[in-house]
């Protein structure tokens, strides 16, 4: 199937789909094709040629006189503006091999002065900065992130492209999920590959050397892992266990809409995270993610998020998340859905698939309750507002964005668990949250070929559950009031209690770091002694009822009293000052859930149906 049907883009999704399973048809012409090298790789440039030989672009070109090429300011899945053209220069034109001008008009875009047929746009990409959302080349490898690399114009971009790839002299390998037309196992010197228009180009990233790469069947769909750096490994054993995984995380729809699948591992220092797309992904994590069960468990736990994302968002997805406006921000209060309950499902997938116990998924519920009833920030912002402030927000944290924010990833994971536990109560345990994505995925992705609106969400998961969630909606998703967790677990079984330790020490209320054996305030609480009586982030906190802090600042806190004021002599920005701070109540938490006494068959049986136990 073409992208358009693939992302369920509108009306042209039909027509774009038969050309494509017509194997008569003579393939399309591309519109551009772009030759990407990088002859100096340890200088961290890619190269690209941009050949225009369309219609479209000659229209538009004999109408104006130019033809405006641009560089998508952010990548879909990652909602940042991150500015890519900052890494662009020598930007240059040809007519044939005859020089035509060019001007940059905006920070991302330039204009290219020629009413010729054939045009040939040439620039350099400076490409440092190894994450899923960007792109690097270094003297080992390559990768790209398209959006960060490619150009486009606009009256091109549904148009059919084609990537020559020209690895560096010994690179054998291109590992990307676009359609492989020329010969990419390393027989000569150019790799080419064709994708049905730009949003495919984009939504398909590259690695690029010398790396190895194992195979998988999940589904009765061919998987490529692409596996990068040095890095110690079972490959049955991994081959094995992603099967589990993704045959788990199919099951939730039941339908499998890739012809083929594309894993790009980077195991690098300090590393994690991954960036989901059409049909590939790429994932980041450590060289040692496989020498421990927790390691490999929490790598497996990724690839159970990144690899459902081809279901959710990437189908099942809001309405302004396609198509995609590449100059500006997309913006949806649904991320929650779209990310957060994908987090809920990274471990629900590996429940059903046997990674994790019943007793060890119920402890990562009530730690992710946890998490979120500690940050003060939770009773600030709405996970609907996290979500549509996550440009400005979610990636730029400061100090107090624990205070006056809350992660559309940690509470979106959070409604995700009682949402699924709302349907199986609700529908007397005939239905959970996979009907949901099932028939979210039937009615909106394949039968109306788009997304779906925050109130048709509303009406769908009511539908499934079979009654009103109003509580779930209004409370949870919309509002930053506490949310009544019992009403969804007592159907179960289950009750949510707070086993914090009961104790009478009083609470300070900062983070701190200790550099050159000063301690200096990191974070402070919303609503905790240090916030209310004016201790700062910066402040170096000298003694306690003066006894020098040196570098155990905790020492001198144990055993005080809620209620008893401490004299802190405190550095702030030169000036030495003294501070009475009065300590408050711990107001920590730690949940758990416990089963209520006497259960029901009823509560006995929707646990079970909840927990995949038989």
């Amino acid at each position: 199937m073409t992208a358009w049907l693939l992302l369920g883009y509108g009306p042209l999704a039909l027509a774009a789909d038969t050309t494509a399973v017509n194997s008569t048809a003579p393939a399309p012409v591309p519109a551009i094709t772009y030759v990407l090298s990088m002859p100096e790789p340890q200088t961290h440039y890619f190269e690209v040629e941009m050949q225009l030989a369309n219609s479209a672009a000659a229209t538009n070109a004999r109408k104006n006189g130019y033809v405006d090429i641009k560089m998508p300011v952010w990548t879909p899945g990652s909602y940042l503006i991150r500015e890519y053209a900052k890494n662009v220069e020598g930007f240059t034109a040809l007519a044939g091999n005859r020089p035509v001008r060019s001007q940059k008009i905006r920070k991302n875009a330039w204009r290219v002065f020629s009413d010729e047929d054939n045009l040939t746009i040439r620039y350099r990409v400076y490409a440092n900065e190894l994450t899923v959302r960007t792109s690097f080349v270094d003297a080992n490898h390559g990768y790209l992130n398209g959006a960060s690399i490619f150009m486009y114009h606009d009256a091109l971009k549904n148009q059919p492209l084609r990537v020559i790839v020209q690895p560096y002299k010994d690179w054998k390998s291109v590992t990307t999920a676009l359609k492989s037309v020329g010969d990419e196992n390393g027989g000569g010197s150019n790799h080419t590959f064709e994708a049905p228009n730009y949003d495919l180009l984009v939504d398909s990233p590259m690695e690029i050397g010398n790396h190895r790469t194992f195979t998988f069947t999940a589904s009765n769909i061919p998987h490529t892992v692409a596996q990068f750096g040095e890095v110690d490994y079972n490959e049955q054993r991994l081959a094995t266990d992603y099967k589990r995984v993704c045959e788990a995380a199919a099951s939730v729809v039941g339908e499998h809409p890739c012809e083929n699948y594309t894993f790009i591992v980077h195991h690098i220092p300090m590393a994690g995270g991954g960036l989901e797309h059409l049909n590939s992904t790429t994932l980041q994590t450590s060289r040692n993610a496989y020498a421990t069960e927790a390691g490999y468990k929490g790598f497996l736990t990724l690839v159970a998020h990144e690899y459902f994302h081809l279901w959710n968002v990437k189908r099942i997805r809001p309405i302004a998340l396609g198509p995609f406006d590449y100059e500006n921000e997309n913006y949806t209060r649904m991320l929650w859905l779209s990310e957060g309950c994908t987090s809920f499902y990274e471990d629900y997938i590996l429940r059903r698939a046997g990674f994790h116990t019943p007793e060890q998924y119920l402890t990562i519920v009530a730690n992710d309750i946890t998490g979120i009833e500690n940050q003060p920030g939770n009773r600030v912002q709405s996970v609907a507002e996290s979500s549509f402030d996550a440009w400005i927000k979610y990636y730029r944290p400061n100090e107090n964005s624990n205070n006056s924010t809350v992660s559309y990833y940690s509470k979106g994971s959070v409604l995700g668990s009682l949402l699924n536990l709302a349907i199986l109560a609700g529908s007397n345990g005939a239905r959970n949250m996979d009907d949901l994505m099932r028939y979210l995925y039937n009615e909106y992705y394949k039968k109306r070929q788009r997304g779906f609106t925050d109130e048709e969400f509303r009406q769908a998961a009511e539908q499934i559950a079979g009654r009103k969630l109003d509580d779930f909606f209004n409370i949870g998703v919309y509002s930053a009031e506490p949310i009544n967790y019992n009403a969804y677990f007592e159907p179960v079984g289950l009750r949510l209690t707070n086993v914090a330790a009961r104790t009478q020490d009083g609470y300070l209320g900062v983070a701190t770091t200790v550099s050159n054996g000063k301690v200096v305030v990191a974070g402070v609480r919303r609503g905790s002694a240090a916030y209310a009586d004016g201790l700062n982030v910066g402040d170096e906190i000298i003694s306690v009822d003066s006894v020098r802090v040196g570098e155990d600042l905790l020492r001198l806190l144990a055993g005080r009293r809620v209620g008893e004021t401490l004299n802190l002599l405190v550095n702030r920005q030169g000036i030495v000052r003294r501070m009475p701070v009065t300590l408050t109540q711990n107001p920590l938490v730690s949940y758990r859930l416990e089963p209520v006494a006497n259960p029901t068959e009823q509560q006995r049986a929707l646990f079970n149906k909840w927990l995949f136990i038989k």
